[in-house]
């Protein structure tokens, strides 16, 4: 007798919004969705905090501005806290870059607008489930022109002053390396790879663009935040159109 089908866990949402109409609106649209519930609400980001801890949520829907504690030291708390591992997807009316860069840095996996429709608050959360950084085109291109302006942004990449490249060393040739000491260190997959997340993909999405698995592209994805020393899909696609290798 066959097995019956393992049904897989939805993805534990928690909402964190000082407005009760925005979070019953988030919550609508996410239930109204396979695979994701809505597990809990805080109206504050210390709320939000504390509902992190109690509910262990795969995913948090944060705002900015709120009473009490902001979203963005929410998430530098939520992220710094080793017992959790929700991803902190942003959202906020306020399209402001020292939100977008602040956000970026506490360790945020996406930032999305509230004037986003349904389909993408969906897509952002189901993005922030499977561990990728939602990474928007128009954010990217924001995040590499303050990139060039300020040598090192809000996301922490060091400049070039700081460290001599070493390509026999990975964790040296981040930004002050030059293109060719960078794509040595990648196979001709990975550097693939790469370029796919320049262009703001998924892994999922990667995955059916390149016809490989999606557990295949985290691997390879692993390699290239490891080789090229960067913390995050942020830091790496930044570097990769820095260098021209997107």
């Amino acid at each position: 007798m066959p097995e019956p089908t393992r049904v897989p866990e939805p993805t534990r949402v928690l909402l964190v919004d000082d407005h009760a109409m925005m979070r019953a609106g988030f919550r609508l649209i996410l239930e109204a969705a396979d695979g994701i519930a809505v597990v809990g609400e805080a109206s504050t980001g210390a709320e939000g905090v504390a509902a992190a801890v109690r509910l262990r949520p795969d995913v948090i829907c944060m705002d900015v501005q709120m009473p009490d504690m902001d979203g963005l030291e929410a998430t530098r708390r939520i992220v710094g806290d080793p017992q959790l591992q929700a991803a902190v997807l942003i959202v906020t009316t306020f399209d402001r870059d020292d939100y977008l860069f602040s956000a970026l840095s506490a360790g945020a996996a996406g930032f999305l607008l509230k004037n986003a429709g349904p389909e993408e608050l969906v897509r952002a959360v189901r993005v922030a489930a499977a561990g990728d950084a939602l990474l928007a085109p128009e954010v990217t291109r924001r995040v590499i022109a303050r990139f060039a302006t300020d040598g090192q942004a809000a996301t922490g990449v060091r400049s070039s002053q700081d460290v001599t490249p070493t390509p026999g060393n990975p964790q040296s040739v981040t930004t002050e390396s030059d293109a060719r000491a960078l794509a040595a260190l990648l196979t001709e997959r990975e550097a693939e790879v790469l370029r796919l997340m320049a262009e703001a993909l998924s892994n999922a999405e990667i995955a059916g663009r390149l016809f490989i698995g999606e557990a295949t592209v985290k691997t390879h994805v692993s390699n290239v935040l490891a080789k090229l020393g960067a913390r995050d899909r942020v830091q790496a696609v930044v570097l990769a159109h820095r260098h021209g290798l997107a």
